[in-house]
């Protein structure tokens, strides 16, 4: 098959590269490729550590990547020759004070409901584990099946052995021939037939003339980058992620002696690097390790990240040739191999778990409004007596 990805963040890259491997004829159309939310994500890999409640749909599916990842990262390591910066840490997760212990241990009751692995620390345990926090910490709960991964170097990894099939340009439109979508039309005009479309362009996917509605919004982060001194190195072994008097934070370390720090979310206010994140992260994150204090900050950056109505991707067929894949919110980068070996299938025409695939159907939002609107239709309000008993039916 001839298919046309649109969007080359890290769900797209994988997703053609699955397709690739597949057999099929790609292309990739981006004009600034792995330079959106792909370029601010931290690449926590922590299905355990980000648990949560009412996850019902996100949790499995968060799971089921993870378990993906190490066959993903081989394959990728091997065909690129690069290291991605994966790294089986565990993550620690830590609080301050006693609402955040609390949190904590509510958090790995559920961890623990779910079938994760968890272990309960005191702060000075927390410490054995890492010598770089410092003394507010009070209690932590380490999940040692949680991983990480730098999106940057997975990214770059992906643009390689893709290759010339990666385009710099912009894509205005999908095409259709009769009731099926044939091809793409770019920014120049030039018009790309293909059997299939996938668009997973993040928010820029919405509006990509020709396709359907999508329930998207974006939820933007600020993130750090800070290089280690060589004398404080290793600052931190793993992940730690942080309740802070009731705020989160986490610090990922990687192999080139910077921190990565991060990560606010907001709606709406400045498309930039807010200051008031930059100042809360910064001063949560020295709360927990002092010696962040004295490293240099060596990147602040902010991206706007893809969120559905319900924090669950947006990946399925919308019509006859084209299949979105978008609304990752935050963890796109966790997702990418179940996404890109799930929309294959679905380009494919392969089957899907059923449950799965009603979980991220991008119609899900219609079908359920569209169900209100029959229930309304056939709905017949209740006779209602007026004070001097007369009925009058449908009344207010």
């Amino acid at each position: 098959m001839r298919i046309a990805v649109i969007g080359a963040g890290i769900i797209g890259l994988a997703t053609a590269d699955e397709l690739v491997g597949r057999g099929h004829e790609v292309t990739v159309f981006d004009p600034e490729p792995a330079n959106g939310s792909s370029l601010a994500a931290a690449g926590m890999l922590a299905h355990a550590a980000e648990m949560s409640w009412g996850q019902d749909a996100l949790a499995p599916l968060m799971r089921a990547s993870a378990e993906k990842y190490p066959e993903f990262v081989d394959r990728l390591s091997a065909k690129s020759a690069r290291s991605l910066g994966h790294r089986a840490d565990g993550t620690l997760s830590v609080g301050v004070d006693a609402a955040d212990r609390e949190a904590l241990v509510a958090l790995s009751r559920l961890q623990r409901e779910q079938g994760l692995s968890v272990d309960q620390l005191t702060g000075t345990a927390a410490r054995d584990f890492e010598a770089g926090l410092g003394p507010a910490v009070t209690s932590a709960v380490f999940t040692p099946d949680d991983h990480q991964i730098d999106p940057r170097l997975v990214t770059a990894a992906l643009l390689e052995v893709l290759g010339d099939r990666v385009r710099l340009e912009s894509v205005d439109a999908v095409t259709r021939t009769g009731e099926r979508v044939t091809g793409i039309r770019l920014a120049s005009g030039v018009q790309i037939d293909a059997d299939a479309v996938v668009a997973a362009a993040g928010l820029g996917t919405a509006a990509i003339d020709g396709i359907p509605a999508l329930p998207l919004r974006p939820v933007w982060g600020d993130i750090l980058r800070l290089r280690v001194p060589p004398a404080l190195r290793p600052l931190l072994t793993r992940t730690v992620r942080a309740q802070v008097r009731g705020r989160s934070a986490y610090l990922v370390p990687r192999g080139d002696g910077t921190v990565v720090v991060g990560a606010s979310v907001r709606e709406g206010g400045v498309a930039g690097v807010h200051a008031g994140s930059v100042l809360a992260l910064l001063r949560d994150a020295e709360t927990v390790v002092p010696g962040i204090g004295e490293c240099e900050i060596v990147e602040m950056l902010a991206r706007p990240r893809p969120a559905s109505a319900d924090a669950v991707p947006l990946l399925g067929l919308v019509e006859e040739g084209l299949l979105v894949s978008t609304g990752f919110d935050r963890h796109g980068v966790l997702l990418a191999p179940l996404a890109a070996e799930v929309g294959a299938d679905l380009v494919e025409g392969r089957p899907v778990d059923e449950r799965l695939r009603s979980a991220v159907d991008p119609q899900r939002f219609a079908d359920a409004a569209a169900s209100r609107a029959r229930d309304n239709a056939d709905w017949t309000p209740p006779a209602v007596v007026d004070p001097v008993g007369a009925v009058s039916k449908g009344s207010s």
